[in-house]
């Protein structure tokens, strides 16, 4: 098999799978609160402490790597859209039924975040900030331009930056006239428009607009990847890509012109969190697909086969009995070795994120993928 020819039109590809499996493994490992716990048993100030810090979202202004993740997500999900409907194309599926299947998968993601919210609240309510109704739009505004030729694609996206620039610095409404003020910018206008009341933590449901940047700049990384260029060709477009953005974003804030502020997705943010997607998947596209380096990455990619399953039963059954179950048994043995609550809490964490795994690798063995 020549280089030209590694990633054949009907095989996965196979650094996407690591990609969205890794992206998945960090997200069920939160819902086992093992990143909480382990901040709590380190010192402040110290190495580890700082290093479990970059697992929790930063305050406001600046970024840790935790604030990559959700780009991260709907990125990847740009770039499986490509290779998702050229593989139903192929299959003789016509564009309406693909519509279709594209507005019910975003119906069904927008369903499961709101009730995802009424989870965290144990009560019914009316909140629209979780990532899959975030999701639902992105997916959306990047199908509906899907067919553009990349370069008016990637202008588009630029338009979503620069529309939200303005709607944050000059719509001066009384009272929410600060854009890069916690509480008091336009996105938090429009949550007590939408949903009548703000969120304490400065997040905002119109940052599926700006983020809708990261899922086009996905089919954008994917059609790169679908098409007929050179492999290592491929990887030098992306990967200098990648690099470009995290320049420029990192710049946007450093010269005092946008604050990287992931809580309303300021388009510096968007920016540098989209570079730093698109050179993550140049780097797995060099090191799986183009190299082969595939040894002891297996437990990633059965991950990433059931993303919707795996969050969903993280965020919903996990959190909210199955951390405490398994507690009974892991807490309550480690109780009579006079184990430290605290490195009770970090072991239960891992002894569920484990069995957790084990769901997922026995569904990929069973070939049981659950898709919508």
């Amino acid at each position: 098999m020549t280089n030209n020819n590694i990633q054949q039109k009907d095989e996965r590809l196979l650094s996407l799978d690591l990609f969205r499996g890794l992206t998945m493994f960090l997200l069920v490992f939160e819902t086992t609160f093992f990143y909480g716990y382990a901040l709590e048993a380190t010192n402040e100030g110290s190495f580890f402490y700082n290093l479990f810090q970059q697992f929790h979202h930063h305050p406001w202004n600046g970024l840790r790597f935790w604030d990559l993740i959700q780009p991260y997500f709907m990125f990847i999900v740009g770039v499986a859209m490509v290779f998702s409907i050229n593989k139903r194309l192929s299959k003789g599926i016509n564009h309406g039924e693909i519509t279709k299947h594209i507005v019910i998968r975003s119906i069904l993601l927008f369903f499961f975040g709101v009730i995802l919210h009424c989870g965290y609240a144990n009560k019914l309510v009316w909140e629209l900030w979780n990532v899959l109704t975030q999701l639902a739009f992105t997916i959306l505004i990047s199908y509906a331009i899907f067919n553009l030729r990349i370069r008016y694609q990637f202008i588009f996206s630029i338009l979503l930056l620069i529309l939200t620039e303005i709607l944050y610095r000059y719509t001066n409404i009384q009272g929410f006239n600060e854009p890069f003020v916690i509480g008091k910018n336009f996105g938090s206008w429009m949550d007590l428009v939408l949903m009548n009341k703000i969120n304490d933590g400065g997040w905002v449901v119109i940052n599926f607009l700006p983020t809708s940047a990261h899922t086009i700049w996905g089919v954008i990384a994917g059609k790169i990847l679908f098409s007929k260029r050179d492999n290592f060709e491929k990887f030098k477009i992306i990967a200098l890509a990648g690099i470009v953005g995290i320049i420029v974003g990192y710049g946007l804030d450093w010269f005092g012109i946008t604050p990287i502020i992931k809580r309303i997705c300021t388009s510096s943010f968007v920016i540098v969190s989209g570079g730093w997607s698109v050179f993550t998947l140049a780097i797995f596209y060099y090191l799986v697909d183009l190299k082969g380096f595939k040894k002891g990455l297996t437990i990633f990619v059965v991950v990433g086969m059931n993303p919707i399953f795996i969050y969903m039963f993280s965020q919903t059954l996990g959190q909210f009995w199955f951390n405490g179950f398994v507690n009974i048994f892991v807490g309550g043995f480690l109780q009579y070795l006079s184990i430290s609550p605290e490195i009770s809490n970090i072991i239960n964490s891992i002894v569920v994120f484990s069995l957790e795994l084990y769901i997922c690798y026995w569904l990929y063995k069973k070939k049981i993928f659950f898709k919508i």
